[in-house]
């Protein structure tokens, strides 16, 4: 983890503002990822943007768009809750669609299902209009860095 992206991460967790830190991943800038903390909860937000269109018929967001938002969500959750000392590394994605996203923001909320010495998964929902309504679902498998082990004293 580089010294800058440490600071950054340090900052956020003090000030609850996750802003500076996505500045530092291109790809959320790109997309416009947003998020918030409210208690023990982080909310990701996706604010509408015509560059995130797929189907300009409908208008509906671009499926890739969603599975990076909900992919990039994940990571922060995990590196935000589980004080893993690197940036956690992806190793499996798993989407379900479960209704078109339409033209408008979009929120996400993570939750931390197991996490191990060497590996965590994450559970993500997104949805537009209510909680209970989600356009899509994931599971994330990350490897993370392990921690180091404390050495007992005799």
């Amino acid at each position: 983890m580089s010294h800058r992206f440490k600071t950054h991460l340090e900052q956020a967790l003090e000030r609850g503002d996750y802003a500076a830190l996505l500045d530092l991943v291109p790809y959320a800038k790109l997309i416009g990822v947003e998020c918030t903390r409210s208690g023990d909860e982080l909310l990701f937000r996706l604010p509408a943007n015509k560059d995130n269109i797929g189907n300009p018929i409908l208008p509906a967001l671009h499926g890739g768009v969603i599975a990076g938002f909900m992919e990039l969500s994940a990571a922060l959750h995990l590196l935000v809750f589980t004080g893993a000392p690197g940036l956690p590394k992806i190793i499996d994605f798993s989407l379900d669609y479960l209704r078109a996203g339409q033209f408008r923001d979009t929120y996400a909320t993570c939750q931390v299902c197991r996490q191990g010495r060497r590996v965590a998964n994450v559970a993500v929902t997104a949805w537009q209009t209510a909680p209970t309504e989600p356009i899509a679902t994931a599971r994330a498998h990350f490897k993370i860095e392990e921690l180091p082990l404390l050495k007992s004293r005799s």
